[in-house]
């Protein structure tokens, strides 16, 4: 379980951070804000909002829901492209 992983680390930091996590056989619970950081990391989104589960389902199909992510105050970085499986 990582609460907000990449909070306030440098660019080489959460690089190599990414990439330990990415090297580790296990499975991996990542809350986070960090929509680019978690389409890194994982194949699986759940949104939650307010407590409750808003989305479940592979993290490109649900980053690539732009009304789901306005209806929950989510945004991705402008230019950012997600990512195909």
């Amino acid at each position: 379980m990582l609460d907000e992983p990449s909070a306030n680390l440098d660019p080489v930091a959460r690089r190599e951070l990414a990439e330990t996590l990415a090297g580790l056989e296990a499975t991996m619970m990542i809350v986070t804000h960090d929509l680019p950081y978690a389409a890194q990391l994982c194949t699986r989104a759940v949104i939650m909002d307010h407590g409750a589960v808003v989305a479940d389902g592979p993290i490109a199909e649900v980053l690539s829901d732009g009304e789901l992510l306005a209806a929950h105050r989510l945004e991705l970085p402008w230019g950012f492209a997600v990512p195909t499986p």
